[in-house]
């Protein structure tokens, strides 16, 4: 110990004399927690002695060297750093392709189908880190690029509003940003702001476009009939046939969502209080026929 600073064995005869206290506690008690307090007590006594013990020795002291050792790397590196300030608030990504200029909200006139195509971008494969590199991202606002021919995308307007279902099963609300016909199909962006962070490890990725949501019992088109404007399917339960009044909610070309009617809405279309009591309506895992081919 020589050479050593003075107070160090002081500051340890002052700790073993506080652990034989909580020692002599220990044995003239029962309380369980008690005992467990008076451990934990001992245990952080005997942890600043071996940090103490341990500057005292060799060892203790080829550590210490190495501390100042790294405290002078820090200090090198710190007077070493450059600090940048960002244009603009966001996220920081080490994900870089070299695509940053080119694909950016700034420029939809130039994106078109070939040029995507072009770059062999590949489903959901992730861009590589990069060492050298990094960017902000935008976090609150994205944009998605997609080419439709569907009949609801020859339709679709610029803000409104759909729901985009990713790979992992996750909806999020988007809104169209932007529209132009492009080589047949219709170039959509879809603006969007959230889920972005987990979108920013890719270019390009796979998801599905939900324009609209109703619920209700689906049926196909071929078995809807009508009489008088009104529409009915034929349900057939254990050989009885019965014709249903329905009012679809929603309809593409194979399918329609339907409902049954209310009380009201049937007394408003004509029917009177008895025509409605013999009634029947349709549920789930009722089997309709198909009346008619379209």
């Amino acid at each position: 110990m020589e050479g050593q600073k003075l107070g160090y064995p002081a500051d340890i005869q002052l700790l073993d004399k506080q652990i034989e206290e909580y020692i002599s506690k220990t044995e003239l008690t029962n309380n369980v927690r008690q005992i467990a307090e008076y451990k934990e007590m001992m245990a952080d006594l005997l942890i600043k002695k071996a940090k103490i013990a341990g500057e005292l020795s060799p060892a203790g002291s080829y550590i210490s060297s190495l501390i100042e050792k790294r405290r002078g790397y820090e200090e090198e590196l710190n007077d070493g750093q450059e600090y940048i300030k960002a244009a603009t608030s966001g996220v920081v990504s080490y994900k870089i392709d070299g695509l940053e200029q080119i694909l950016t909200p700034n420029n939809f006139d130039n994106i078109n189908e070939k040029l995507l195509d072009d770059y062999n971008l590949k489903t959901g494969q992730m861009i590589a880190n990069s060492k050298e590199q990094g960017k902000v991202v935008n976090n609150y606002e994205g944009y998605i690029v997609v080419f439709l021919n569907s009949k609801e995308a020859k339709n679709a307007k610029v803000n409104d509003t759909v729901t985009l279902r990713m790979s992992d099963a996750t909806e999020i609300n988007a809104k169209i940003a932007y529209i132009r016909e492009d080589n047949g199909k219709n170039m959509i962006i879809f603006q969007i702001d959230k889920y972005i962070e987990e979108l920013i490890a890719y270019r390009k990725i796979s998801l599905e476009v939900i324009w609209w949501s109703e619920q209700g019992l689906k049926i196909p088109n071929v078995a809807i009939s009508d009489e008088n404007g009104i529409k009915y399917v034929t349900r057939n339960r254990a050989g009885y046939t019965d014709k249903i009044y329905i009012k679809i909610k929603m309809q593409n070309d194979n399918y329609a969502i339907i409902e049954n009617y209310t009380t009201s809405e049937l007394l408003e279309l004509g029917y009177t209080q008895s025509e409605i009591a013999s009634m029947k309506s349709i549920s789930l895992y009722d089997e309709v026929a198909i009346t008619k081919e379209k």
